[in-house]
């Protein structure tokens, strides 16, 4: 059902949300190193792994995955995420697809999904998109609409979980925005609940919070009717409903697998996410 935020006189409407959190630093050199290191003749072979964290979250929920990856020779990169709003955050990510030379699988996580779902668009060497735990919107979507809470109700995220602080953002209208966070003392049932208390307690603490406006932007022409696909659905989700997952991934037409995990599904499991992005790397068409 909609979800009223007290703080607001708006309504805020998103149904699901979540994500990890801790912090790797990826400075634009590091952006810059992985393109290189993707063009030499040693590296060709292998694609560039582009994580995009969602909200609630940082980079470094990806750090097993990008450590188990660069052992095996691909180069990666863990991009940040500004979450001030969908427009913004996919020309951001495009703007770092572009300095990659040479194939790129561009994964996202929950809010992290409708991003690469647009930042993909119009860069010809992402050859295959890995939605996590996400959000897969259509056109004219947004991550508040994509999902009917009545026909996927379980999300544990609302107006008694979260709350809200204005905030500047240059991607509202007037400039101001709302920041949306998960209480701490409700983060680790609603986004971590296979994690650790203390590692979901980190987690709530360095949260970074999604805007409203990011809840709310329309999706444009989703990149996955033109881009291969996998979706890997988290079975004991209480951010985003297993069912709406299955849905957006059916209609996407997507690769699909599962894992018994929470929304954090890339800090409590992070082999099932290693599994399906290698998976869209050794896809043959």
């Amino acid at each position: 059902m909609p979800v009223r935020l007290r703080p607001l006189k708006r309504r805020w409407m998103y149904p699901v949300l979540t994500f990890s959190a801790a912090l790797t630093v990826f400075l634009p050199n590091a952006v810059g190193a992985a393109a290189t290191a993707d063009s030499s003749p040693e590296s060709t072979a292998k694609p560039t792994i582009v994580f995009v964290h969602g909200a609630f979250a940082d980079s470094s929920g990806w750090n097993t995955d990008v450590a188990d990856l660069q052992r095996l020779g691909y180069p990666v990169v863990a991009a940040p995420n500004p979450l001030r709003g969908l427009t913004s955050d996919a020309d951001y990510i495009r703007s770092i697809l572009r300095t990659i030379s040479g194939p790129i699988v561009l994964v996202g996580h929950s809010y992290g999904g409708a991003v690469i779902t647009n930042a993909a668009r119009g860069v010809d060497n992402v050859k295959a998109l890995v939605y996590v735990g996400a959000f897969v919107p259509d056109k004219g979507e947004s991550i508040a609409t994509v999902l009917d809470p009545q026909k996927y109700p379980g999300s544990l995220l609302g107006p008694d979980t979260t709350l809200t602080r204005p905030a500047p953002n240059p991607s509202a209208p007037g400039g101001q925005d709302a920041d949306i966070y998960i209480k701490p003392q409700d983060f680790r049932e609603v986004f971590a609940a296979d994690v650790s208390a203390s590692a979901a307690s980190v987690m709530a603490a360095t949260q970074r919070p999604l805007s409203y406006t990011a809840d709310t932007e329309t999706s444009g022409d989703p990149a996955w009717k033109t881009i291969p696909s996998w979706d890997l659905v988290t079975r004991n989700d209480k951010a985003i409903p297993p069912a709406g997952q299955r849905f957006m991934a059916e209609r996407a037409h997507a690769h699909v697998e599962y894992a018994d995990s929470s929304h954090a599904v890339m800090v409590s499991h992070p082999q099932a996410v290693l599994r399906i992005v290698l998976d869209a790397v050794h896809h043959d068409g």
